[in-house]
């Protein structure tokens, strides 16, 4: 079972991946809403929480950092690179994350997830039925499935939160 953390807003992801200063005017648009931050914040803490069950934490960086690279996202890659090389993760698994393809691994778990993580990162449509089916086939449960789709979708938001903030403060520079 997840813990909920406190948040903390000098600790906020989607801020450090962004840019955003504290005191800024884009950090103070961005935490006019607060409760969205906050709530921001507590999905990647609890997709990324150690004792999630269902998807080791490797495998949900693993997805993280290939979803990323599929949508362009260097600098969010980065940071679940980052993280991927602070743990004892296999060095081959992170290279077909961040430089291959799924069919470069061995049938089984993580291959699955990656060609459903491809699937709905690129070709939404074909994330249907019979791409669903086989996750379990690969042996994840039903509530590791779920999670499996929550991270991706969690991916998408983060990088398009993230552009859309670098793109706002860039523009703002230009118009001083």
């Amino acid at each position: 079972m997840t813990t909920q953390v406190e948040y903390n807003i000098d600790n906020d992801v989607i801020d450090k991946l962004s840019g955003l200063q504290a005191g800024g005017s884009l950090h103070a648009l961005r935490h006019q809403r607060e409760k969205v931050a906050v709530a921001s914040q507590g999905s990647y803490d609890a997709l990324f929480d150690p004792a999630l069950e269902g998807i080791s934490l490797d495998e949900r960086l693993l997805v993280a950092l290939y979803a990323c690279r599929l949508a362009g996202a260097r600098e969010v890659a980065a940071h679940y690179r980052a993280r991927l090389d602070a743990l004892p993760a296999d060095a081959a698994q992170i290279a077909v994350a961040a430089d291959g393809a799924p069919e470069q691994l061995p049938e089984g778990r993580l291959r699955a997830m990656l060609a459903f993580t491809r699937a709905l990162t690129e070709r939404p449509v074909e994330g249907d039925k019979a791409a669903l089916h086989t996750l379990p086939a690969a042996g994840i449960s039903t509530p590791a499935v779920v999670a499996l789709s929550q991270l991706i979708a969690f991916i998408s938001y983060q990088i398009r939160v993230v552009a859309g903030l670098k793109a706002m403060k860039l523009a703002s520079k230009e118009q001083a």
